[in-house]
């Protein structure tokens, strides 16, 4: 593991230096995958890491946790809180309509106002945007386009989550940032393997060896990364 952590920190420096930036900007959550990536960040630019914490009608102890999170590790950090923002936003698209029941489409525009926000800061520093997406995630493509699949780097990008969670283990994330249920904070009571329908465990058994016990998880697996695959490429154009 610290083979592994050392290639990429150095992995993140290198980019850095190619893209002759200055430093790093990531989006910290509380949970786990933006909890490794912020620490190899800091090793990686001790005095040039910065973490936004961004709020949209998050729960408490997530932001709570993010923050604990980054004074511990002294990790420079800002809190930008978005929710009049999106609410704003939502009744100039919706005008007087309600909406108070969830809608997917809705939900995503918090991770694309985060996408902006880090942008911002980005452009105004010469730092580089560093996701934190995983493999899992991105192979079926658990993620928002142009939310937090808009980044210039992702550390994890090859790492399944079985692996990131051992990776935290070995940097002594806090337990309760490993143990807490994997959550994209979109609504109340949200979680990845609710929503996604297959738990981590099978998705990465999947990934690793091209099979399953199950033939349904198999097809639901392939499935999702068939019609995800638009997600992980440039936009196509005509080849004439």
């Amino acid at each position: 593991m610290e083979t592994l952590t050392q290639k990429l920190t150095n992995w993140i420096k290198n980019k850095v230096i190619t893209a002759k930036a200055k430093g790093v900007i990531i989006g910290l959550s509380g949970g786990i995958d933006s909890a490794v990536v912020a620490i190899l960040c800091k090793r990686a630019f001790p005095d040039n890491t910065l973490a936004l914490i961004m709020p949209c009608h998050s729960l408490t102890e997530d932001i709570e946790c993010a923050l604990s999170f980054a004074k511990k590790y002294d990790i420079y950090y800002k809190i930008i809180d978005l929710s009049k923002i999106y609410d704003s936003f939502i009744s100039l698209l919706d005008g007087k309509e309600k909406y108070a029941n969830f809608k997917l489409e809705k939900a995503n525009i918090k991770p694309r106002l985060r996408m902006i926000t880090l942008y911002y800061f980005a452009n105004k520093l010469n730092y580089i945007v560093v996701g934190t997406g995983n493999k899992s995630e991105i192979t079926i493509g658990y993620f928002t386009k142009y939310g937090d699949g808009g980044v210039d780097i992702l550390p994890l990008g090859n790492l399944l989550k079985s692996q990131v969670i051992e990776l935290a283990k070995y940097l002594e994330i806090p337990y309760e940032i490993i143990q807490k249920p994997p959550s994209a904070g979109l609504w109340k009571g949200q979680t990845d393997e609710e929503e996604i329908g297959i738990s981590y465990k099978q998705l990465d058994e999947y990934l690793r060896t091209g099979k399953l016990n199950n033939k349904m998880i198999e097809k639901k697996i392939q499935d999702k990364i068939n019609k995800s695959a638009h997600k992980r490429t440039i936009p196509e154009k005509p080849n004439f």
